[in-house]
């Protein structure tokens, strides 16, 4: 905070000196706290003219941040802030990199901007997928591997990236090619709420920060509304999740996202007191031990009907869960290439998660409501 006052005040003195030598529109000062409320690893600092964006934790334990400056059009430029990053805004061509970006182009309209995608079989929304489909979406290579050539073909005002750290030579490659490269951190994000208000990212980046404003309240209303509708719950169903993989039950850690929602939902997930906001891998003796009379078990990794989970593990009829049929999965709703719906949409409408969990543990509070994530297996 201290160092961001102080850029601010530079700022400000940059400001001040330039409305002394020059008629054009000059940038002021009119806000300095940060408009970001729940993500942690994202800051965003609006002024007439311009904002900051300020990418804090673009993966874990990153040890870098990065600071973009958004200028619209006639601002002055402070020249305190020319170190940075500067992208003119709105920007009117993007190449994104993740498929949770997609949903929020969406949002705001903008769709018809992405002009490159690595990994295009991956996006399931409909909208996308007919851009891609019309070839106004080119193939971009793969996230680990972006095809540099095309993306500096397509020459886009900004390469929207994600990284696991500080090495990748591909984007390097990218920024001295003159590409505005930004790090997007919405996936180190451990709040529901906090992966969703990653649309106040390209609210910037697009000039649109009011109407990303608009939308992530009414994201926010609608989950802290059924947050509520199950907070007064007394009987709190028991909730076992995951699945094998390679001798290993993967599970949420209890700090995670996933189990967040189940808290939310008003329901007592059983590995909730676990430390930690990744996965748990236990042995299959140890998840019966304390499953086994589950009443429900929620994401049963990529499976798709109680027969496919039989035919991968016979035991798992030993849960209650699997006897009664209360196993729910996301699995089965996927786009039209084969990717899962839920993988792309959850992280930015959480509040529709939580719908669909809550009807799931509860459907006495949500009459009528049809599950848009999740499914139950037969």
């Amino acid at each position: 905070m201290k160092k961001i006052l102080s850029l601010l005040f530079v700022a400000l003195l940059a400001i001040t000196a330039c409305k002394n030598t020059t008629d054009a529109p000059v940038a002021t000062v009119q806000a300095t706290t940060n408009a970001i409320k729940h993500a942690k690893g994202l800051q965003l600092y609006k002024y007439k003219g311009f904002s900051l964006v300020k990418v804090t934790q673009p993966w874990p334990n990153a040890k870098e941040s990065y600071t973009y400056v958004m200028l619209q059009k006639g601002a002055t430029l402070p020249d305190s802030l020319k170190q940075y990053t500067v992208v003119n805004v709105p920007i009117k061509s993007a190449v994104v990199t993740s498929t949770t970006h997609i949903p929020s182009l969406e949002i705001l309209g903008v769709e018809n901007t992405l002009v490159g995608f690595p990994g295009t079989q991956y996006i399931s929304s409909e909208k996308t997928r007919a851009l891609i489909d019309s070839g106004k979406v080119k193939e971009a290579g793969a996230n680990e591997s972006l095809n540099t050539e095309i993306i500096i073909d397509l020459n886009p005002d900004a390469v929207v990236a994600f990284g696991i750290n500080s090495t990748n030579k591909t984007l390097n490659s990218l920024e001295q090619a003159g590409l505005k490269v930004l790090y997007n951190g919405d996936w180190t994000e451990q709040t529901p709420l906090g992966k969703a208000e990653w649309i106040k990212f390209f609210g910037a980046l697009y000039g649109m920060d009011d109407k990303a404003d608009e939308i992530f309240s009414k994201i926010e209303k609608d989950y802290h509304d059924a947050q509520k509708l199950a907070q007064n719950i007394k009987e709190k169903p028991t909730v076992m999740g995951g699945a094998m993989l390679n001798d290993q039950w993967l599970l949420p850690e209890g700090n995670s996202w996933a189990a967040l929602f189940l808290k939310d939902a008003g329901a007592n997930y059983l590995w909730a007191d676990s430390k930690g906001t990744g996965s748990l891998s236990l042995s299959f003796e140890t998840v019966l031990e304390k499953a086994q009379n589950a009443d429900y078990w929620i994401g049963p990794s990529q499976y798709t009907s109680l027969k496919q989970m039989m035919e991968a593990n016979p035991h798992y009829a030993e849960f209650k869960a699997f006897k009664n049929k209360k196993v729910y999965s996301f699995s089965t709703k996927t786009g039209k290439t084969g990717g899962l719906i839920y993988y792309e949409l959850a992280p930015n409408r959480p509040d529709l998660v939580l719908k669909d969990l809550v009807y799931i543990f509860h459907p006495e509070l949500l009459p009528g409501y049809k599950l848009q994530f999740f499914e139950q297996l037969q």
